[in-house]
């Protein structure tokens, strides 16, 4: 009997353990998940998929969606884009004249697109916009619909979000009525800490209860003051330097740019940093007594998953800190946007928001876009030239000096240097050129097995290219569906490198005609028939970013 009893219990505790143990293998959140994880990359290929796909009825949400495509796979010639730039160029034309119901979202998403396309081309449009919000501001500082009494959180946090974008590209923003919204923001403030949809500026000082207060709309509220705070300089100018576009130069290294409105901010700057994180740390203590008990069946849960990242991002700003790891909330949320993402590869409808809007929310959170626009962390892409250059790639900064790296004599070697934080200073040609795949078949495959990793996951532009190419030079058909993955990669070099590596690997040097500039529909149809290759000689191959 006490046998059996032992025996019960090692079988219970075994058991806890292997479920333990699958619960880590297929959770989504089993560890530190960033944008660039494979996963989160599918995901993101899948609601770019449905948005292409979608019938977007809605005029607003095809400049969201424009917006989105151009924050997630940048392509000014994709007809989704084309279309949101159509519709903004409408409004525009519109609302100069009259405002109309939804006319605040239309101003503020249209002037992100514009900012996002092309800001030199679209420059009229940006200045209409700015006058435009300049006139609908209420008195008290908050921007509403059209006959509406009370200030609206969610219309007044997009139009100083675009506000914000319009400083940065150096026009003129108005601080002081920037600073009303401000005060609006703290007069409404609900005496418990959160924020209201809509709220009332209290007639005798001081705060009160408001209603609808909930959790989307106080990250909103913290949000603002975040952004606008950003946008008068309190915490230091986030927009004074830019990343110096030089491949093989560390990401430490700057480029000091003119900031035009440096004096205006000095001399209109009256809000205290202060008043600003109190607010935000009194919402935060309600947001702590008061807990979502389910955030996904939330009618604005997709809304609030965007909000959330640009609150906590320009809260990183603020407080000095990096925003380079993805902490809790970002993994939770992928965890959540994983299990509700539709099989056609949007996120669903909820009341009052239809399925494209929310697919583009979940997008925006996804790519961490408003880290992307905060500067943190140079795209390759965004700099231009094919491959690793013989100039200044060939140096690396030691001591202020530029000096000639030391190539790395194995892939052993190099793997330590791409694998490391710092990989994006490394100069890339030189390590490939000196550097050869070992011949021991059990070194080898690991070898291989980690410029896969590196090639689908490597948060370095550089790792990715040097592991590409390398990659495609093995003549390992065992690469071949990272090489496909890879056709994907933000970073136009990388897509390139796997092209070629898949030719020289199929002898099929025509390949599938995805050419140097590929536009979106061109990757998807490389990638689905290299698939179909792949598959036609390892018939038993499953790919799992299908």
């Amino acid at each position: 009997m006490v046998f059996l009893m032992q025996r019960q219990i090692h079988l219970v505790l075994l058991g806890g353990f292997f479920a333990s143990l699958w619960q880590f293998a297929v959770s989504p959140v089993a560890h530190a998940i960033k944008p660039e994880d494979p996963m989160v990359q599918q995901m993101v290929a899948r609601g770019i998929q449905f948005l292409e796909s979608a019938e977007i009825h809605d005029e607003g949400e095809q400049v969201l969606a424009a917006y989105t495509m151009m924050k997630a796979a940048p392509d000014p010639t994709n007809p989704v884009v084309q279309r949101g730039l159509a519709e903004a160029k409408k409004f525009v034309s519109v609302f100069s004249r009259q405002q109309e119901f939804k006319s605040n979202y239309h101003a503020a998403v249209s002037a992100l697109l514009f900012a996002e396309v092309d800001p030199q081309q679209y420059r009229n449009e940006l200045a209409t916009i700015l006058r435009y919000f300049d006139e609908v501001q209420e008195a008290d500082g908050s921007y509403t619909y059209p006959q509406e009494k009370k200030g609206d959180t969610s219309q007044t946090q997009y139009v100083v979000l675009a506000l914000w974008t319009l400083d940065r590209l150096g026009y003129k923003v108005d601080y002081n009525r920037l600073q009303k919204s401000m005060d609006w923001f703290f007069r409404v403030q609900d005496i418990r800490g959160a924020w209201p949809y809509q709220g009332v500026v209290p007639s005798g000082g001081g705060l009160t209860k408001q209603e609808r207060i909930t959790e989307g709309m106080s990250l909103a509220g913290g949000a603002t003051l975040l952004i606008a705070g950003d946008t008068i300089g309190m915490w230091g100018s986030s927009k004074t330097t830019q990343d110096a576009g030089i491949i093989g130069l560390p990401k430490a290294i700057k480029l000091f740019k003119d900031d035009e409105n440096a004096e205006r901010r000095k001399t209109n700057a009256r809000i205290k940093k202060d008043a600003v994180f109190n607010a935000i740390g009194r919402m935060e203590n309600w947001l702590r007594a008061n807990p979502t008990p389910d955030h996904v069946n939330h009618r604005y849960y997709y809304y609030t998953c965007y909000t959330t990242e640009r609150y906590q991002s320009f809260l990183d700003i603020a407080q000095g800190v990096p925003i380079e790891s993805e902490p809790d909330w970002y993994n939770r949320i992928v965890g959540e946007l994983k299990r509700s993402q539709t099989p056609e590869g949007g996120w669903g409808e909820t009341q009052h928001i239809y399925a494209p809007a929310n697919t583009c929310f979940a997008i925006l959170f996804l790519i961490r876009s408003t880290k992307k626009s905060l500067g943190a962390g140079a795209s390759a892409s965004a700099i231009g030239g094919y491959g690793f250059g013989e100039n200044v790639s060939d140096a690396k900064m030691q001591n202020g000096q530029a000096v000639s790296p030391v190539a790395a004599q194995s892939v052993a070697n190099m793997l330590q240097l791409l694998e490391s934080d710092n990989a994006d200073e490394l100069d890339g040609k030189a390590m490939v050129d000196n550097a050869e795949l070992p011949t021991d078949p059990v070194e080898r495959t690991a070898q291989l097995e980690r410029l896969e990793r590196l090639v689908r996951g490597s948060r370095s532009w550089q790792a990715r290219r040097v592991s590409a190419k390398m990659l495609g030079m093995s003549d390992e058909h065992r690469v071949v569906p990272a090489l496909i993955f890879a056709l994907s990669d933000p970073d136009h070099a990388v897509r390139a490198y796997a092209r070629d590596g898949l030719r020289f690997i199929s002898r099929k040097f025509e390949g599938f005609g995805m050419p140097d500039e590929p536009t979106n529909a061109e990757i998807r149809n490389a990638q689905r028939k290299w698939r179909e290759w792949y598959k036609s000689v390892r018939p038993d191959y499953v790919f799992l970013d299908d």
